[in-house]
């Protein structure tokens, strides 16, 4: 969706009925992606933002559940997942962020967001190094903490249980405590016990996320703290890919098989190939984020996000050995592998702070709103990590688990080694949006300045990004935009051609695009064209005589397509996405569609027998995917899957069942060159009932 927005800082609103997907194209958060009260219908870029109502309407249980109906965004890259979520946007990945703040250093070292603790999510398309210092130039995910506010004060409890024992209790509690919305309190918390699609692999979990708010017209001051605790598993068993030169009619290369007297037999989807026991991936995480808002008088304004984080995980996971070149992830008999040994318990500790003032004047027939905002943040990871092989053979056909082939806790400690990372960085940027009658232009720069660090050495590198926009109002609600964005990712090393420090990787974007609402409808549609150059990537195989190793370039170009409306009691949502790829040796992107299609409907009748009643239904396309290497090109079939809807309100309840892939179809969101697959999620029922109170 691609204009829904979060229910607290949303004007002009155009669908108001109960528990039903919002259509907004009003005000958003000035802690939101854009930083900007500035209606998204007037944005001139592409922004789409993802409500809680919308994606409980879906049955999204994960980040990357949430958006799987948005145009751009591969939100099941690597199937289904309990590590982490993998979108990738545009193309590429993206960092993930909590208001306003990055919340994922490096890899496996701090604790899943659940969306339970959220009120929107906000997909901020293509370069953004103007707002927000070094990032992808696919764009970025923002997320929303729910926290105490005026106008919540009611609450919410809900039970749920489904698929492979999935059950959850949560609750959201809000509350006055000065009896007239100045000091205001909310309780966010959840527990689960669950089952996933994988044998033996668990994802449970418990959060508490109290925050109070004082609030007295002028200032707006929230605390805000969580504390998450999962116990899980990895669902990613990197199943090997499919054997070729063996007899069958049924199993494609892109697929994860065997072979069994020479017929190919596909793998179990939801084959573990670990050893319980010893596999986890245990995660804890604890963040305090302080909130303000001040308003000096009506030119001068103050906005600040503050937090410190900590994470912890303990690590440990048993896969598919990866040893040697080609595709021997299968032992000579067919049917057997051999199992790497992995124990690397990994933390981080993040201090950060975005602090920004915003004015608004005119100088004759120009109304300025310009942002100015310093933000600070040092970040320390480390990894311990150890990594081991034996020689044994597992079964895939037959699975043994018996602990036999687990490795000393001694041979852990003698391989393992210790990775330090630590990351230094401020930001100055100044944002300028200037309205001429109906002409709204945009022009911003930030200049910023990291050190990066190893424990022994460190690297300082700045950057200066550039961002410039325009967008046109029409009488007739249809806006057409240009603009243009610069992005930038700090790359530490030296260059073996230059022995110079190597420079950050670019990004640059050109979009144009339409954002059309007609008068006094419930419609929306938006229509954007990019084109993206990443440059300073690693040389392309085969250049001869490089003046350094950083000649290469990727290009990306694409379409995207967003609509919703709503026609009485029925709500539309489509979105459609077309991309086209080419890295530095001329490849495609791996693991990325070039075809993407979604559709959701749900109809709640307002009146009449039927009243409280919701029905809905959705579907997902994704076109195929290719990864290569070397002379190895394996493509992986796209792929259709269907979402249903059923529930009834019923005064202060609810009861709601939702079905992903209703059809339960078969699927693999990638299969990659090196040798293995990644299954898609299976069908997934799950019953919710609810009360408010």
């Amino acid at each position: 969706m691609a204009c829904a927005a979060h229910a607290q800082d949303a004007e002009d609103r155009v669908d108001e009925k109960d528990d039903a997907p919002i259509i907004v194209t009003g005000k958003v958060s000035t802690f939101g992606a854009t930083k900007s009260e500035t209606p998204i219908l007037e944005t001139s870029r592409s922004v789409s933002v993802i409500t809680n109502d919308e994606w409980r309407e879906r049955g999204a249980l994960t980040l990357d559940d949430t958006l799987n109906y948005t145009a751009g965004v591969v939100g099941d890259t690597f199937g289904f997942s309990t590590r982490g979520d993998f979108a990738r946007v545009r193309g590429v990945n993206v960092p993930e962020y909590l208001d306003n703040i990055q919340v994922l250093f490096g890899f496996y070292n701090n604790a899943r967001s659940d969306i339970f603790t959220l009120e929107q999510v906000e997909v901020l398309k293509g370069p953004a190094s103007v707002l927000y210092g070094q990032g992808s130039p696919g764009g970025l995910i923002n997320t929303v903490s729910k926290r105490a506010r005026p106008d919540k004060t009611d609450s919410e409890v809900y039970v749920e249980y489904g698929t492979f024992d999935r059950a959850q209790v949560s609750a959201d509690i809000g509350v006055d405590l000065s009896g007239d919305g100045t000091l205001t309190g909310r309780l966010v918390t959840l527990y689960r016990d669950a089952g996933t699609q994988v044998d033996f692999v668990n994802d449970d979990a418990f959060i508490v996320a109290p925050s109070i708010t004082y609030d007295d017209g002028r200032t707006v001051m929230t605390l805000l703290a969580n504390y998450t605790d999962r116990d899980s598993d990895t669902a990613h068993q990197f199943l090997p890919l499919a054997v070729t030169g063996c007899a069958s009619d049924e199993v494609a290369i892109s697929e994860s098989a065997v072979c069994a007297g020479n017929i190919a037999q596909e793998v179990d989807p939801s084959l573990y190939v670990g050893e319980p026991g010893f596999n986890r991936y245990d995660t804890e995480s604890f963040s305090l984020t302080g909130f303000l808002e001040h308003r000096f008088n009506d030119v001068l304004g103050f906005e600040g996000t503050a937090r410190h984080r900590d994470n912890s995980a303990d690590y440990r996971q048993t896969w598919v050995s990866f040893l040697g070149a080609g595709n021997p992830r299968v032992l000579p008999d067919g049917t057997a592998i051999a199992r790497s040994w992995y124990d690397a318990p990994a933390s981080s500790d993040q201090f950060a702070i975005d602090g920004r003032f915003r004015a608004r004047f005119e100088t004759g027939p120009i109304r300025h709103e310009v942002l100015a905002g310093i933000n600070y943040q040092t970040v320390d990871t480390l990894l311990e990590a150890a990594f081991l092989s034996r020689p044994t053979a597992f079964n895939l056909l037959a699975p043994v688990y018996d602990g036999s082939e687990i490795p000393a806790q001694a041979d852990f400690d003698a391989a393992r080694g210790r990775s330090v990372n630590e990351i230094d960085s401020i930001g100055y940027y100044i944002n300028n949006q200037m309205e001429i009658g109906d002409l709204v232009l945009n022009a911003g720069v930030r200049f910023d300045d990291l050190e990066t660090g190893n424990g022994t050495t460190s690297q300082d590198d700045s950057a200066t990004s550039v961002s410039f926009g325009a967008l046109y109002r029409t009488p007739i609600g249809l806006n057409p935009y240009v603009s243009y964005a610069e992005s930038f990712q700090a790359v530490v090393g030296n260059d073996q051609v230059t022995n110079e420090p190597l420079l950050p990787q670019e990004g640059e974007q050109i979009e144009v695009g339409l954002k059309f609402q007609p008068p006094g409808t419930r419609t929306y549609v938006t229509l954007a064209y990019f084109d993206i150059e990443q440059s300073n990537l690693p040389n392309p195989a085969g250049l001869p005589n490089a003046p350094s190793q950083q000649e290469g370039v990727a290009k990306i170009d694409g379409f995207e397509l967003e609509a919703q409306t709503a026609i009485g009691d029925l709500y539309l949502d489509a979105a459609f996405s077309l991309l086209d790829t080419e890295d530095a040796s001329g490849l495609r992107f791996p693991s990325v569609p070039e075809v993407q299609g979604s559709a959701w409907a749900s109809w709640r009748p307002s009146s009449g027998a039927l009243a409280g009643f919701v029905l809905g239904g959705g579907v997902r396309y994704a076109g195929g995917n290719e990864s290569q290497g070397g002379a190895v090109v394996v493509e992986t079939d796209g792929y259709t899957v269907f979402d249903g809807l059923i529930g009834y309100d019923f005064d202060r309840y609810s009861i709601t069942l939702n079905a992903r892939n209703l059809f339960d179809s078969e699927f693999y969101g990638t299969c990659l060159a090196r040798g293995d697959c990644f299954p898609g999620e299976v069908r997934t029922i799950q019953v919710r009932a609810g009360v408010r109170f």
